[in-house]
């Protein structure tokens, strides 16, 4: 049974979702601050968290990054806000995925079980939560070289012009995919399937992680190098001309 800590300050929203999650075969504990989840987290360890971003004691941002600091357990993030930057700042900061508030509980287990799937040893409760079938598995992806971009799956390490590229795990998992299909356009519903193993998550998730790594990469939309976007249909990885 995996086990979940949710820290959330507010006391109904709080029992809502251990309600949730306990009735989805997930084992629940949970904080109302962060120095408490802080304290869940050191002294028995959970296969994931379940974060809320507005806490009484701390920023839920520097929850997170201490929480990174003592442990790399796969944490969800709760948030109220949608701005772009802070949502890469998290995933940044070591988030694995986020939910924006108001969410569904359909929607907390389905993002809960792709991050245990993705990040855990410890199968999801109830298998795939939203009733989504469990993806194929993938194929193994080889170390590939793009105009000055390395890319090295097995290492996990990505090099641009000499120099290792601080990747998030979502990011390089992206990048390695696409480097994978270099000059393939790969639409988002497949990397959606393939490399977060999750049909159902929207395409947001993919924009958010791609504005991440276009700016590790330095470009932007407006001018790309690497990641070109064909429109309506997906992005694909090119050596620059």
């Amino acid at each position: 049974m995996p086990s979940v800590l949710v820290v959330e300050d507010d006391p109904s929203i709080r029992q809502s979702l251990i309600e949730v999650l306990a009735e989805h075969g997930y084992a629940v504990r949970s904080a109302a601050d962060g120095f408490g989840a802080l304290r869940e987290v050191t002294q028995s360890p959970v296969d994931a968290v379940v974060l809320d971003l507005g806490l009484p004691d701390l920023d839920g941002g520097d929850a997170l990054r201490m929480i990174r600091g003592i442990s790399s357990v796969p944490v969800l993030v709760a948030t109220a806000r949608d701005d772009e930057t802070e949502i890469i700042n998290l995933l940044n900061a070591g988030a694995d995925d986020y939910l924006v508030k108001p969410f569904s509980g359909g929607q907390l287990l389905a993002r809960l079980s792709a991050v245990l799937r993705r990040t855990s040893s410890v199968p999801p409760a109830g298998g795939s939560a939203a009733g989504a079938a469990v993806a194929p598995a993938a194929e193994p992806l080889r170390p590939t070289a793009v105009g000055e971009l390395a890319v090295d799956p097995g290492a996990r390490t990505a090099y641009l012009a000499g120099r290792e590229l601080r990747l998030t795990r979502r990011e390089f998992d992206l990048l390695a995919f696409l480097a994978h299909h270099t000059g393939q356009v790969v639409s988002k519903r497949r990397l959606l399937t393939e490399v977060w193993r999750e049909p159902y998550v929207d395409d947001q998730t993919v924009d958010v992680h791609l504005s991440s790594l276009r700016r590790k990469l330095g470009e932007r939309a407006a001018a790309p190098r690497y990641l070109l976007t064909v429109r309506g249909v997906g992005i694909k990885l090119v050596a620059p001309r």
